[in-house]
């Protein structure tokens, strides 16, 4: 453990390394970020990062982040919690919520409760009320080194009154270290996805893949079509067991395959990145429940009930050729 910085609050923001498994990481308790992540024997980081905590604090790309207590949008900041209407932090647009909040778990300071060689547990407790929240939301982020080179992550919540929980975790991916992800291979298990707006809001459609910009149902270039992708793949209709759902690889050899439990899968291509990235500098791939799911009946459900847990459970596995 070492302090890797300050808050302008004045609060001490430690590092923690990982290594096993093939893989070295560092992770922060600002946000619980993951800073660096290595494959052994390659001599760069395979997510984009920043050097020191003031990077983390300025940028508004959610580099490498865990974003909640809901990740992406929710239109307006209007959401219907258990027969209740609720008016969320609209961070987006001065319109739309967005991560969770402008002051969402990603610009909280998470405290260590767990760690080892191999794994760190995290936790934050996001009071009621909080951007506009209800219940009292208590979360344990785990992060795990596994063999075969597999970074796991496992969001684990409670909550003490009805309310919204769906966590995404935010790295943005470059496997060949620098350059434009533009010449990365991708391909995501999905046969539909999410239509938005202007705003990047879901219409409510659940469009077909085929035959459009949106088709990475076998693995193929990265090709911009003018799609700017921003935009969820529809993996499941629910939570499921872990599976793979995505496979991402770059020109130098190095490929990764995400799993996840989770139903949905965002697409990012990095197009505003900011603080010194340049556009298309790295690819977010982001497990998640549906974006502005609590407005449509026909998407999977979001919400989290006392006595119940959320969990979600990420792993992505690294390779060489």
């Amino acid at each position: 453990m070492l302090v890797f910085g300050t808050t302008p609050e004045g609060q001490a923001i430690q590092s923690f390394d990982l290594v096993g498994g093939g893989l070295s990481a560092r992770i922060l308790t600002w946000g619980g970020v993951l800073q660096d992540l290595r494959l052994e024997g390659v001599p760069y980081s395979l997510v984009l990062n920043f050097p020191d905590l003031a990077g983390y604090v300025d940028s508004k790309a959610y580099i490498g982040s865990n974003v909640g207590r809901f990740a992406n949008r929710i239109a307006h900041g209007r959401a219907e919690i258990a027969g209740q209407n609720y008016q969320l932090n609209t961070n987006f647009l001065g319109k739309h919520l967005l991560h969770g909040g402008m002051a969402g778990a990603d610009r909280q300071v998470w405290t260590v409760t767990a760690y080892t060689k191999h794994s760190l547990s995290l936790g934050l407790t996001l009071a009621e009320g909080h951007m506009g929240f209800p219940g009292e939301l208590t979360v344990t982020l785990v992060y795990r080194l596994l063999d075969s080179a597999c970074l796991e992550l496992e969001f684990i919540a409670t909550t003490t009154a009805p309310t919204l929980c769906n966590f995404a975790h935010h790295s943005y991916f470059n496997l060949d270290g620098a350059g434009s992800i533009q010449n990365h291979h991708l391909q995501i298990e999905a046969e539909h996805y999410l239509p938005v707006d202007a705003e990047s809001i879901p219409s409510g459609e659940v469009a077909a893949v085929a035959g459009t910009a949106f088709d990475f149902r076998t693995l193929k270039p990265i090709n911009w079509q003018g799609a700017g992708y921003d935009h969820n793949f529809c993996t499941a209709s629910a939570q499921q067991a872990l599976r793979p759902v995505a496979y991402l690889q770059g020109q130098g050899g190095i490929g990764m395959r995400l799993e996840t439990t989770e139903p949905g899968l965002q697409l990012y291509d990095g197009e505003h990145l900011d603080a010194g990235y340049k556009a298309y500098a790295g690819l977010a791939l982001e497990p998640q429940i549906w974006p502005d799911a609590p407005n449509h009946a026909h998407f999977p459900n979001a919400e989290l009930w006392p006595g119940q847990v959320y969990r979600q459970l990420t792993r992505y596995c690294f390779s060489r050729a």
